[in-house]
Order: structure tokens, then C-alpha cells, then sequence
């Protein structure tokens, strides 16, 4: 039997494809179509996703590496050997001669000094690689800068909503500064989703510290995995409450589920999706409540599903939006 994780197009095809993928996800910009394809390429085999994460691992690596040194790997990489999977030098060197030609990593004689900025549109998600491994899911309407320092990795998420999955750092925090909170961490895995009014957090795996901007360091919640708060537009943070992470993070597979939510609640998420909002007639409608999954990118069919699961009917304003009222 063929091994399960030995791709039937051939290691070396893998790895180039993978080399390509990582340099092109470093770009501030990638199409919707270009993520899509990257997500089907990323999920077609255990592979590909092992040589992606490897590319990851080198290139945090590499950022700890002098400029002599990375052009020594470039011009002459390692002999690979068997059984040694951290050897396959190949593609390292491949990856560092066309980051070097494309000059990221120009901040090398300051270790640890990145600086970008991603965001997405209307029904796009965008898989970001960061240079010291971690990984940033964007959610629709999205948009976050990245600022690297030798202390400390900061992200400012002035929209949207965003999955952090954070490399362990102990000596350089990651912070995640979202309207008026922020979330430290040292590597842990966590989803902030910043709205008008109010930010949200909710723990996957791993501890984060929550405070409002300008808070004393001793002022804090403390979460861990399965745990969640809200911080509100003066900076007050709420108590810890139990989440369902998946429920949360749905929507990294183009899912809206609901569970229990009220009409309010579920028309200001569906509005996240759409060009026009989708509003409530009034707190009876916007009280009622709604169990069911939804795919994001067919908020239509959410729509035309309401009715018959509610006592409700969905009208077209004259602006082009919709609203719920009661039948």
C-alpha cells in the first residue's frame, strides 16, 4: 500500500508548490480566488500542509540568522539526508533566495523588525503566514497592521475580525490592541472580533490576557481555552463566560451557525456578509431567537429560510437593504 501521506505528484513538486504558496501569502494583497486556491491546495494532502508548516518553521528560523549566513544557504544548500526531515535544506534555500530577491528580508540587520498590513472585502478570507511562524486567519471585511519590534509583536485590528494562532515567545509578547482592548499573549491560540460598539475575545487554546487600552498591568482577565469577554467602548471588560470555540470560528469554513441567538444578534452577524445591512423592524422581532447553520457566502438562503422557521417575512427597503418584520 502507498503511504497516506506521500503525495502521488512527488515530494519534490510539493515542495516547490509550497515554496511558491509561502512567498506569495508574505504579500500585503492576495485575491480571493489566489486564497481559495491556496485553502484547496492546503487541504488536498497531509503534505502539503507539513511542508507549508515547515517552510514557516525556516523562515522563523532565518530571521534569527545573519545576512552572510542566509546567502551561504542560498548558494549552497545541504546535502539531504534520510530520515531527516528538518534537513531538506532545498527548499529553504529556495524560499531564501527569492526572499532575499524580493528584499523581505531587508530588516535583518534588525533582528525581528516586520512591518505589514492585510485586509479583506466583502465575502473574502485571507490565510496570513507572519515571519516568526504564527498564522492570522482575516475574516470578511477584515483589515489589521502588523508591526514586529525586538521586544514585542503588536497588531493593531482596526476592523473586522480576526485567528491568531501565535508562535511561543516568551521574551516578545504578542499583542493584539482591537477599539479600546487589547489581549497579550506569549503563543496561544485566539479569535478577536472588533465591532461599533464592543470587542470580543474568545480563547481556543492556550491563556490570554485581556485589558482595556491604557489599563494598569495589574488590571486583567485572565482567559483560557473554552473561555471568552467583551470589552465595551469605554474599555471595561467583562467577566470571563464559557464559549463554544468552534461555534465561534465557524466561520474559517464559511459557516454562520446560531445557536440560541436572537434575531439581533443574527442580523448584525448576516450584515457582515452582505453590501446592504440586514435590520430588524423592532425588540419583538429582534428578540426572537434562531438555531440553525448557515454558509456565509449564501446569506440569501438564510433569508429565504427565515419564514418558514420563524413567525417572520423579510422586506427590500428602498435603499437596496433588507429588513426582518413580523408576518
Amino acid at each position: 500500500m502507498m503511504d497516506t501521506r506521500d503525495c502521488a505528484c512527488g515530494p519534490t513538486t510539493v515542495r516547490d508548490d509550497a515554496a511558491r504558496w509561502f512567498v506569495r501569502l508574505q504579500e500585503p494583497t492576495i485575491s480571493a480566488d489566489e486564497q481559495q486556491r491556496f485553502d484547496a491546495w492546503l487541504t488536498e494532502h497531509p503534505q502539503h500542509r507539513d511542508e507549508f508548516q515547515l517552510l514557516q518553521g525556516l523562515w522563523s528560523a532565518a530571521d534569527l540568522l545573519p545576512v552572510p549566513r542566509l546567502k551561504a544557504l542560498v548558494e549552497t544548500p545541504p546535502t539531504r539526508r534520510a530520515r531527516r526531515p528538518l534537513l531538506r535544506y532545498a527548499v529553504a534555500a529556495s524560499v531564501l533566495a527569492v526572499a532575499l530577491g524580493l528584499g523581505l528580508f531587508s530588516g535583518l540587520n534588525h533582528p525581528g523588525s516586520y512591518r505589514a498590513e492585510f485586509a479583506t472585502a466583502l465575502g473574502e478570507r485571507k490565510h496570513v503566514a507572519l515571519p516568526d511562524g504564527s498564522v492570522i486567519d482575516l475574516n470578511s471585511r477584515s483589515r489589521l497592521q502588523v508591526r514586529y519590534e525586538q521586544d514585542r509583536r503588536l497588531i493593531e485590528l482596526s476592523e473586522g475580525e480576526a485567528m491568531f494562532s501565535v508562535q511561543h515567545d516568551t521574551a516578545r509578547p504578542f499583542v493584539v490592541e482591537a477599539g479600546s482592548g487589547k489581549v497579550t499573549v506569549t503563543g496561544t491560540r485566539f479569535d478577536v472580533r472588533r465591532d461599533v460598539m464592543q470587542t470580543r475575545v474568545a480563547v481556543e487554546q492556550g491563556t490570554v490576557k485581556v485589558q482595556g487600552r491604557g489599563a494598569p498591568d495589574n488590571q486583567f482577565i485572565s482567559l483560557t481555552a473554552g473561555l471568552g469577554t467583551d470589552v465595551d467602548a469605554q474599555g471595561k471588560v467583562a467577566q470571563a463566560y464559557a464559549v463554544d470555540s468552534a461555534q465561534v470560528t465557524a466561520w474559517r469554513s464559511g459557516k454562520l451557525v446560531f445557536n440560541n441567538a436572537s434575531l439581533s444578534e443574527v442580523a448584525a452577524e448576516v450584515s457582515r456578509y452582505r453590501e446592504k445591512p440586514l435590520t430588524v423592524a423592532n425588540p419583538a422581532v429582534a428578540s426572537l431567537r434562531l438555531t440553525s447553520v448557515f454558509k456565509s457566502d449564501n446569506t440569501d438562503a438564510l433569508l429565504k429560510a427565515l419564514p418558514s422557521i420563524l413567525p417572520v417575512a423579510v422586506r427590500t427597503l428602498a435603499d437596496g437593504s433588507q429588513e426582518i418584520i413580523s408576518k
